[in-house]
């Protein structure tokens, strides 16, 4: 699972959209969102939907290397459809107990949220298999450059950004390292009951900080001039 993470990474092809200024992905991916989170009705979802695979098409990214990608985010979705499911009152309500019920209203909020969240994460990790860290930041800093002015310091949240952007591919790769050698001590991060597995991945993510502490002023100064 860890390995599926796709935000952050880039995906080499020679496409328009990898050609882009990043300034103008920056801004359709914002146009992208704001829409995702306004259209109402099924007409809606189906543009968004045909636009996005047209644009996945033109940049020659694979779809699968995109789709798994959400098996990180299966925890999120399932808890917040859950959350929406339980906890939204309705018109008609279809079953109850105690504070917990289901309803019409539930059912339909809780499958227009998921429908979200999987296009917002394949919109949004779209933007970053097709552009650098490097394009991002300059793309970033030169969108906000007008901040300047008002002393607000562009460059330094740029600069942060594409820090952080490099370093989740080093924490997916620690993540990993970590994870197989517990796994060869017996660890099973699959099978088991909740509580179990939790306490395996919050064992891994501590074992992870400490391992990027020792490994951050090495890696910082590659980092920032590769």
């Amino acid at each position: 699972m860890i390995r599926d993470i796709t935000i952050g990474q880039y995906y080499p092809a020679q496409s328009p959209i990898h050609k882009l200024d990043p300034r103008v992905k920056l801004f359709a991916t914002l146009i992208y969102i704001i829409a995702l989170f306004s259209y109402k009705g099924i007409a809606g979802v189906l543009f968004i939907v045909a636009a996005l695979a047209a644009v996945i098409k033109i940049s020659k990214v694979p779809f699968k290397f995109m789709v798994k990608g959400l098996k990180s985010i299966i925890i999120l979705l399932l808890f917040t459809a859950c959350f929406s499911i339980f906890f939204t009152q309705g018109e008609y309500t279809i079953w109850e107990y105690g504070i917990l019920h289901i309803s019409d209203t539930g059912l339909i909020n809780a499958a227009t949220m998921m429908i979200r969240l999987v296009l917002l994460i394949i919109g949004t990790s779209l933007m970053t298999l097709t552009t650098t860290p490097n394009q991002l930041t300059d793309g970033l800093e030169k969108s906000l450059g007008f901040l300047n002015k008002i002393h607000v310091p562009v460059h330094a949240i740029a600069m942060m950004m594409s820090i952080a952007l490099r370093f989740i591919p080093i924490l997916i790769e620690e993540t990993d390292k970590i994870m197989k050698a517990q796994m060869a001590r017996g660890a099973d991060f699959e099978h088991g009951n909740i509580i179990k597995i939790a306490y395996l991945f919050i064992f891994a993510f501590l074992a992870v900080v400490i391992v990027l502490r020792i490994l951050l002023p090495v890696n910082l100064g590659n980092l920032i001039f590769r």
